[in-house]
Parts: C-alpha cells; sequence; structure tokens
C-alpha cells in the first residue's frame, strides 16, 4: 500500500465516525459520502474534493487542478483535485469538503 493511500485510509478512519459519512465510491473509485453524495476521494495518488471555491486552497499555498474527466467536456465545477506533495492538507481539505456538502443537503 502506497503512503498516498495509507493516509486516505486513515482520514476515512476518522471521518466516518460523522454522523451520515460513509465509504462509497465516485467513478469506481474509493471516496467519502455524506447523505449518499460525495464530497472527496482518492485517484492515483491524488484527493479531490468537492469545495465551494478555491478560497481555501489558496490561502493554504495549496496547487490544484480542477477535476477534467471528460475528453470533450469542460471541468466538473467545485471539484479540485490535489497532489500527493500537498498530503498534509488532506485532512483539512476533508473536513472542509464536509462542511460544504453539510451546509448544502442541510438547508
Amino acid at each position: 500500500m502506497s503512503k498516498e493511500l495509507a493516509i486516505f485510509n486513515r482520514i476515512v478512519e476518522q471521518i466516518t465516525i460523522e454522523e451520515d459519512v460513509i465509504l462509497g465510491k465516485m467513478m469506481s473509485l474509493p471516496g467519502l459520502k455524506y447523505n449518499n453524495k460525495v464530497f472527496a476521494f482518492y485517484h492515483k495518488g491524488n484527493m479531490v474534493f468537492k469545495l465551494i471555491s478555491s478560497k481555501l486552497l489558496d490561502d493554504l499555498g495549496v496547487e490544484y487542478e480542477l477535476l477534467s474527466p471528460f475528453k470533450i467536456k469542460p471541468p466538473l465545477k467545485g471539484w479540485f483535485v490535489v497532489n500527493s506533495i500537498f498530503v498534509n492538507s488532506w485532512e483539512l481539505l476533508t473536513k472542509e469538503a464536509l462542511e460544504v456538502m453539510k451546509t448544502t443537503f442541510d438547508k
């Protein structure tokens, strides 16, 4: 198991203590769900987060790419790919993505 996957698994263990948070799938990849909606997932040594904007990423100095899984479609709005170079920010970003999802569902 890679170091990055081990860190993702540790985050999963910690965050699934939250009510209504479970391990699930996003495009056949391991991800975290709140009320059955994915807010973060692991892909090829990186983590991908559903956030409202890039503000927190910019404030932390975390470099990112927009998630663009389709060849002919634009990137998915609000989905940010964070490289393992910034693995120390993954836990915080996971918590932020969960809060974003909670505010979306708990309105």
